[in-house]
């Protein structure tokens, strides 16, 4: 092939050009502080998710690998190949549901594109700055990607949003901090898209071992794994999306690839990135923060109920009604906020007590309902809830914005108490009040491999 520019249609010229210049071109400061939020979330996730059982498989495997120590893996010593690291610590950031979400594009971008990012930037020695450019940049690309093809159409086909957009996101992310051009850019995206998979099977996956795969591991492993053959020189096809047999071709019913370089560099897909208040399925974020505002405003206790009523859309329904795990059990975790007032990291988790008879005997009053007009509202994910006390009295709540939403934000004190209380029972207190502080000032840290020590268990 010659080296001379190829010809490739205008979207994806802009978007090669944006990504191959991502490093040199400084964030906005609203934008640098939410990526910081995000990064430090993900990282949360990580260390949560190295004790989970998710999280442990992924580590298991990755010790077995061996390999060149390019990138740690977190909550561990142990430090393998980018493309090892990539796989365990995007598997540790979904090991759990406490990590971030991005509605307009059905993703959870941060567990694949924040462990590609950080894997890519240990082996190539990058500092904070550049770091958090690329994970800026791969939330831009990943969220664009399925967006271009209609998420919630392409996820109604039966295809995983989850894996394909962060496919795309983690290998410009990595892309960035390998510092290609932008003819490797190109060849970046193609690797991209020749490893893009997956489909919504991952909802029968009971262990979470698998989603975590699907979610975090594959895409973060993909990414890096395309950003690490260009750099080797590998070549490929120059417009993956146009011409004979090409990506749209192949997926999507109308895709609109002009929505892979709309608004870039002024519309940053982070700055519309939840993150979760509750460390749970993201269905039941708004039920919960409903049952709160109803506890609290009412001083409702658990014996006061006598049924209780809780709408979300259709979708949400199907994905959290009883479930094995408690995390991602809807009737379960309203049950737990009942008795408890409040659901923490531990309780979330604590599969004891499904069975345990006064929070089972409150399950049973619980009714899950897929509501049609919730349905119409996804991507937003609201939630009403309905309850009737044994005094006669009839209350109702229902949550259009859920906290940790871009339209109803958590403000950084939110994000670092989570993320302390989240990592501190398996750093200690004092290393995780420190990977805290560092985040919040990572443009001062000269070479990622400093963040190694403060997130080794």
């Amino acid at each position: 092939m010659t080296s001379a520019e190829p010809a490739v249609t205008p979207p994806i010229h802009d978007l090669a050009t944006y990504m191959a210049a991502a490093l040199g071109r400084p964030l906005p400061p609203p934008v640098l502080e939410k990526t910081k939020h995000h990064v430090l979330d993900t990282l949360a996730a990580m260390v949560s998710g190295s004790k989970l059982l998710p999280g442990r498989k992924a580590i298991s495997y990755a010790r077995s690998r061996g390999g060149f120590e390019e990138a740690a893996v977190v909550g561990t010593r142990y430090i393998t190949t980018v493309e090892n690291a990539a796989l365990a610590n995007g598997m540790l950031a979904h090991a759990d549901e406490t990590d971030d979400s991005h509605s307009p594009s059905q993703t959870h971008p941060g567990c694949g594109i924040v462990a590609a990012a950080l894997a890519m930037a240990e082996r190539e020695r990058r500092n904070g700055s550049a770091f958090l450019r690329a994970v800026a940049l791969g939330y831009d690309v990943g969220c664009r990607l399925t967006m271009s093809l209609d998420a919630l159409e392409f996820r109604e086909d039966g295809h995983s949003t989850h894996s394909f957009g962060p496919t795309f996101g983690a290998a410009a992310a990595a892309g960035a901090l390998a510092r290609l051009r932008y003819r490797n850019m190109l060849h970046v995206l193609s690797y991209a898209g020749q490893q893009a998979s997956g489909v919504g099977a991952w909802i029968g996956d009971l262990e979470h071992i698998e989603k975590a795969f699907d979610f975090g591991g594959m895409p973060a492993r993909n990414g890096v794994t395309a950003a690490a053959f260009v750099k080797h020189g590998f070549t490929a096809t120059d417009d993956l999306f146009n011409g004979p047999r090409n990506f749209f071709a192949a997926y999507g019913r109308k895709p609109e690839p002009a929505t892979l370089a709309s608004g870039l560099g002024s519309r940053f897909e982070v700055m519309s990135t939840n993150i979760k208040r509750w460390s749970v399925g993201s269905p039941i974020q708004a039920p919960l923060d409903s049952l709160l505002e109803l506890i609290r405003s009412e001083g409702i206790e658990a014996d006061d109920v006598e049924r209780v009523v809780v709408r979300v859309s259709h979708t949400g329904a199907t994905t959290t009604d009883n479930r094995s795990m408690p995390d991602i059990n809807l009737q379960h975790m309203c049950a737990v906020m009942l008795v408890d007032g409040i659901v923490t990291f531990e309780s979330a988790h604590d599969e004891a007590r499904l069975t345990e008879p006064r929070t089972a005997a409150l399950r049973r009053r619980i009714e899950l309902r897929g509501d049609d007009a919730l349905q119409q509202a996804l991507p937003s994910r609201q939630g009403i809830v309905e309850m009737r006390l044994k005094d006669g009295r009839e209350l109702r709540h229902h949550t259009k914005a859920v906290r940790g939403t871009d339209e109803n934000p958590m403000t950084r004190a939110e994000v670092d108490e989570k993320c302390f209380h989240l990592t501190a029972p398996i750093l200690g207190k004092r290393r995780a009040r420190e990977l805290c502080d560092t985040v919040w000032t990572l443009e001062r840290v000269t070479d990622l491999r400093a963040l190694r020590r403060l997130l080794q268990a």
